[in-house]
């Protein structure tokens, strides 16, 4: 299956597609909870949670205290600065 130019908003995606784009970046998703996903790096470990109209990102325990830092991203931007965001961390 291939994606979408890179440039396309995520909200022209099909949710097989936006799945298999998680999947390519090494999110795992929740079986219980299917707009719940899992990714974690040398550095930081996320949850991402597809929302109506964006995706929120908590990352976890990345915070000066130790605290979760969540953000926010539309799915009007492309799957390219999408990425860009989400996965380059905290």
């Amino acid at each position: 299956m291939e994606l979408p130019n890179p440039d396309t908003p995520l909200y022209n995606h099909p949710l097989p597609k936006i799945e298999q784009w998680l999947e390519d970046n090494g999110c795992q998703q929740n079986a219980e909870r299917l707009h719940c996903w899992w990714v974690e790096r040398a550095t930081w470990k996320a949850e991402l949670l597809l929302d109506i109209d964006q995706v929120v990102v908590r990352y976890v325990n990345v915070g000066v205290d130790g605290n979760d830092i969540q953000r926010s991203f539309k799915y009007s931007l492309s799957r390219r600065d999408l990425e860009e965001a989400i996965f380059s961390g905290p």
